[in-house]
């Protein structure tokens, strides 16, 4: 039995139809906050049972016959080492035989503000005792292919990253690794870099983004407190605006640079090349 917590999130839906597609005979279960929205992986035949990320009893519950559990971390900036802690602890104590873990490119060594939390987990999770592999995500293209709509709206793209690299991946890439870790194709104790084939910088994307959209939308490179200003402007909270603008100028020194190709090794096939998800990001014309 595979199960999987986040499974309403966009990489838990992800992963739990790339799993119905593998395993059509034996559905995930899917550990979730609120049933109600998992109702339609439910009719698909997805087990749905609910547990909180803080709620230890009710996550050993949810994982009774789990063999192999995916943790997709958390998305409360602060809070999720504490909640990692509380699953993998509900994990062990429901005789789960292995679990993956979604973590960080280079969480141990990252200028992303986002790895110390990952790499705490990832320590606790190997003092566990737990068989695990654990998936250090680079980013996702529809970081960057999510502010395609305000880009043609205002006629630039704007960023904090300069002429950093990004080896980004499509979300679904992402999610078939965890898939084909599940299904036994990663090392057990092994830790994967997984990130993009190819790089681009956010010049590179938006000059990509100006000849599908048949019109130049150029690349603005602001100042961090600048863009953090714009984010905020356009309804961001200030943790996520201020996190959003470090994160693009930690990419502008190289920390969502990777040229290992693990993702694409792992999963059996090339990552999704920056224009297939350029195209799939453009409206409808």
């Amino acid at each position: 039995m595979i199960a999987l917590t986040a499974a309403t999130g966009q990489l838990g839906r992800l992963v739990a139809a790339q799993l119905l597609r593998r395993f059509p005979d034996r559905p995930p279960v899917a550990v979730v906050r609120d049933p109600a929205k998992a109702a339609d992986l439910a009719a698909q035949g997805v087990v749905v049972r609910a547990a909180d990320y803080t709620d230890g009893p009710a996550l050993v519950r949810a994982f009774a016959g789990v063999e192999r559990l995916l943790l997709i971390s958390g998305n409360e900036l602060g809070q999720r080492f504490a909640q990692h802690r509380t699953v993998i602890a509900a994990a062990r104590a429901a005789g789960v035989k292995l679990l993956v873990y979604t973590s960080l490119l280079r969480a141990d060594t990252t200028a992303l503000n986002l790895g110390p939390e990952h790499a705490q987990t990832e320590a606790e999770l190997k003092a566990s005792g737990l068989p695990f592999v654990i998936l250090r995500n680079g980013w996702y293209t529809e970081n960057y292919t999510g502010s395609i709509a305000p880009a043609l709206a205002h006629g630039a793209f704007v960023g904090s990253a300069g002429s950093g690299r990004i080896a980004s991946a499509a979300r679904a890439d992402y999610a078939a690794a965890a898939v084909a870790a599940l299904a036994g194709a990663a090392a057990v104790g092994r830790t994967y870099e997984l990130a993009g084939d190819t790089a681009f910088t956010l010049a590179e994307f938006a000059a990509e983004l100006s000849r599908q959209a048949g019109r130049p939308i150029p690349y603005r490179d602001l100042p961090e407190a600048d863009y953090a200003a714009v984010l905020r402007q356009a309804g961001l909270p200030p943790v996520w605006a201020d996190g959003i603008a470090g994160w693009d100028t930690a990419a502008a020194r190289g920390a969502l640079f990777d040229d290992g190709r693990e993702l694409s090794r792992l999963i059996g096939r090339p990552t999704t090349p920056l224009a297939e998800s350029i195209r799939a990001a453009l409206p409808a014309r």
